[in-house]
């Protein structure tokens, strides 16, 4: 599809999402699985049920906009994913593997901020009321998100990290 237009920028957008989330479908899972912290894994599992919603709702935009449901490669979430999996392939301690993971939880909340901010402005802009009104209610659950990792790296794991590496150093 040539993209000349706002509207085609907005629909190719939403095909990248798309297939951003539907990777982080199946990634959440091997995150939350590697978490240690009960809290970290609880969050994973839950932004899990959150992402799938989220999923659905994409697919209903899809409908509103009168184009058929497809997924567009988003590298970008590969990437992102896939230094995760680095990570957790990495021989480290588990608390400073929860504040990796966090960390990557992170990188991939704030590409989520910037697709679905970008996505709710066009929407509004072309009169696509529904849909924006989708994509902020989006916007909102992935800011929630990232509101929760913090909250759990700065009241805990950061901090567990922290004695884990210096008990590491200290040869204990």
């Amino acid at each position: 599809m040539a993209t000349s237009t706002l509207q085609d920028l907005l629909i190719e957008t939403l095909r990248d999402t798309y297939n951003a989330e539907k990777q982080l479908v199946k990634a959440l899972p091997r995150m939350a699985k590697a978490a240690t912290s009960i809290e970290l894994r609880t969050a994973f599992t839950n932004h899990l049920d959150v992402t799938v919603e989220q999923v659905n709702r994409l697919e209903q935009v899809f409908q509103l906009l009168g184009v058929p449901v497809r997924g567009k490669r988003c590298a970008a979430m590969e990437g992102l994913i896939e230094e995760g999996k680095e990570l957790m392939a990495e021989d480290i301690e588990p608390q400073v593997l929860d504040a990796g993971l966090i960390a990557s939880a992170q990188k991939v909340e704030h590409y989520e901020i910037a697709a679905y901010g970008t996505l709710r402005t066009w929407a509004d802009m072309l009169g696509h009321t529904e849909a924006a009104e989708m994509f902020q209610t989006t916007l909102d659950e992935e800011s929630e998100a990232d509101e929760t990792l913090t909250l759990l790296a700065e009241t805990g794991v950061n901090a567990e990290a922290n004695s884990a590496g210096a008990d590491m150093e200290d040869g204990r």
